[in-house]
């Protein structure tokens, strides 16, 4: 028996985008909601139902607290309307190639021309591209059922029209529709909106049914590109469509099979077919080996056993048994472009190798060992996948998107949500750092391993929040650094968990903003104020009693000691002026001046220092009084005092501090 898979089998890319958004929203541990099945496959609708993901037909139908995915076809304007209404949060993973036919929908109503679609008027995709029309349309299904329109509207002749295809659409009966086109109208202004994913599948198809004496086509029954996959098969060969390796039909050991996908279906599905097709011929057929077969038609040669004879900064050069001269440039060594071939091989390694160019001229040839290498690096991704193993390795690269991450051979890309443990974090700080992370999707045909390092930081602040509660207690301190500041606060990082110091614990002085004692990335020794389990809230305490102002007032600035304040405010009542930092007293408008005044304005301005003296303090109210006045009645008293004592032909000087001296 021999097998041959359609290089484009599988996955498309608005397929791969829609339930990766599942997927992504399921790894942030979000309750998911489908608008529909999210795709035209029944089994992986049910492997994502008993991970909890839920169908609904209608926006109302979201349950609380779920965010509701739009699929790839699409949906109505009046849909997407009616989910913002409801306030729903949801996720719109239409198929760009969609989202432009619901543009050119729009368009052609806003522009006053027809809009022709050739498609399925039955499909999901349709149905959502129809409901962005703002103008005259019609759908057809064929070049005959397009004449039959004319004939029925015959005004349509001479009127304006775009004619568009469902992404889906067969090419072949496309084509037919533009011929039948051209013949009834010479205004129309053709787009092509198939998919070129959908284009290359057919084609790969028809040519692959040609050459074989039977053809597979596994996905969904209920999917168009799967169905119109067939229609194109079993035109030349016996065409199966099954859903899954158990359908599949009894098959002749000298039998040519070709095998080729709906976009619909997820690569394991493939590989269970390969596999069980493997089992039912003793074996003889193994996919491992198909892949690792169409990774070496790829590179044009075979693989080949070498030894190592010498090592450059360029290149690695080894003895393959040929008479021609073996050598790995550094890029074909390893998948790490900072790696350095000394630190990776020794004279004397002896290691598998794929030939990727033969020069007869100069009697070289090319190898790489990288490539060997990631061959065999799928089967270990791909066990991590199943098992939901904990990998290590470098990030190597920041790429668009995401990073690089490098686990032996294998790059394995890290979208940016999945990157770190919250979502805005610099990538470029992952740099050159080891990473532990999971594998969350592989796909072979595509050469694509993605994985999640956030999974893994999110069970490692788990386990260290449950053991951080074990042991906390009121009281104790820590070193903690500053991930965010509010308007209210400053949260702190203690290890896995976060905590708050209010603004009103960061200082003993007045601040308007956190900023104004701690910045995003400080070290910070904070205290724990209070605990909050049943939430899990924790209340940090910053400033120190030690430093508290009020000790400071209590021990240093008893009732009756006359010190310098500066005015910093001043109000009908009275002005403000600051003692010590962090206490302010007010100087009540009677205790001014010696003197009446109508407003403090007409004695003191703000930034005025001046002599008072401390009347009364209230600790508990946090409330200092402060005299001007008194000072000036002591000093008028000691002047008085002195006069009366000195001889009536003395003259009396006044001197500061209210002390007098007399000369006779």
């Amino acid at each position: 028996m021999k097998v041959e898979v359609a290089p484009s089998a599988g996955f498309c890319f608005g397929v791969d985008r829609a339930v990766k958004a599942v997927y992504d929203l399921l790894a942030q541990e979000k309750q998911v909601a489908t608008l529909g099945p999210i795709i035209h496959n029944p089994r992986l609708v049910a492997e994502l139902q008993e991970r909890g993901v839920t169908p609904v037909d209608r926006p109302e139908d979201t349950p609380p607290g779920h965010v509701l995915v739009v699929r790839s076809h699409g949906v109505p304007r009046a849909v997407t309307q009616r989910i913002r209404e409801l306030g729903i949060p949801y996720v719109d993973a239409t198929c760009p190639f969609v989202k432009k036919l619901h543009a050119l929908a729009k368009r052609t109503g806003e522009e006053g021309r027809v809009f022709l679609l050739a498609g399925d008027r039955d499909h999901p995709e349709v149905r959502g591209i129809l409901g962005h029309c703002g103008g005259e349309y019609y759908v057809v299904r064929n070049g005959e059922e397009l004449r039959e329109l004319f004939q029925e509207k015959p005004e349509l002749v001479h009127r304006p029209i775009s004619l568009a295809a469902q992404t889906t659409f067969p090419v072949k009966v496309w084509e037919n529709t533009l011929k039948t086109l051209k013949n009834l109208c010479t205004n129309a202004s053709v787009f092509a909106t198939i998919c070129n994913a959908t284009s290359k599948r057919q084609k790969e198809a028809c040519s692959l049914a040609q050459r074989c004496d039977l053809m597979l086509v596994i996905g969904g029954r209920n999917s168009s590109n799967t169905a119109k996959l067939r229609e194109v098969c079993e035109k030349y060969c016996p065409t199966f469509l099954i859903e899954g390796a158990d359908e599949l039909p009894a098959l002749r050991a000298d039998a040519r099979i070709g095998i080729t996908a709906g976009a619909s279906t997820p690569a394991s599905i493939i590989k269970e077919v390969l596999a069980t097709m493997s089992e039912v011929n003793n074996n003889e057929l193994n996919f491992e080996e198909m892949l690792e077969e169409s990774l070496k038609s790829l590179n044009t040669d075979e693989k080949v056993h070498g030894v190592v004879v010498g090592i450059s900064p360029t290149e690695v050069y080894v003895d393959v048994g040929r008479k021609q001269a073996g050598f790995i440039p550094v890029a074909e060594l390893s998948n790490d472009p900072a790696a350095k071939p000394e630190d990776l091989v020794k004279i004397g390694d002896e290691m598998d190798l794929l030939i990727m160019k033969t020069n007869d001229q100069e009697g070289t040839i090319m190898l790489s060992k990288r490539r060997v290498d990631a061959m065999k690096g799928w089967d270990e991704v791909a066990q991590a996948q199943e098992s939901g193993e904990v990998l290590t390795g470098k990030v190597i690269e920041v790429v668009k998107g995401g990073v690089i991450v490098l686990k032996g051979a294998m790059r394995v890309f890290v979208p940016a949500s999945q990157a770190t443990l919250s979502r805005g974090e610099d990538l470029n700080q992952l740099m050159g750092t080891e990473v532990r992370f999971r594998i969350i999707e592989v796909n072979r045909q595509r050469r694509r391993a993605v994985g999640s390092i956030r999974s893994v930081l999110r069970e490692d602040r788990k386990a260290a929040q449950e053991k951080f509660w074990e042991n906390i207690e009121e009281g104790q301190q820590f070193t903690g650094k500053v991930k965010s500041l509010t308007n209210f606060g400053a949260f702190v990082d203690l290890g896995g968990v976060d905590g708050m110091v209010h603004i009103s614990e960061l200082s003993w002085n007045r601040i308007k903003h956190p900023s104004e004692v701690l910045n995003v990335g400080d070290t910070a020794q904070v205290y724990i104020k209070a605990l909050d389990r049943e939430n899990g809230k924790i209340s940090l305490g910053y400033k120190r009693p030690e430093d508290n102002p009020w000790e400071k007032m209590r021990n240093e600035y008893p009732v009756g000691t006359v010190c310098d304040a500066k005015v910093v405010g001043l109000t009908q009542f009275g002005a403000f002026a600051t003692v010590i930092p962090g206490i302010d007293g007010l100087i009540h408008i009677s205790q001014i001046a010696d003197r009446r005044i109508e407003k403090p304005q007409d004695v003191l301005k703000v930034g005025d220092v001046v002599k008072v003296k401390i009347t009364e303090i209230d600790f508990e109210k946090h409330r200092v009084s402060l005299s001007i006045r008194a000072l000036l009645e002591e000093q008028q008293a000691a002047a008085d005092a002195a006069a009366a004592a000195a001889p009536e032909d003395a003259v009396v000087y006044v001197a500061e501090e209210g002390k007098t001296e007399t000369e006779e």
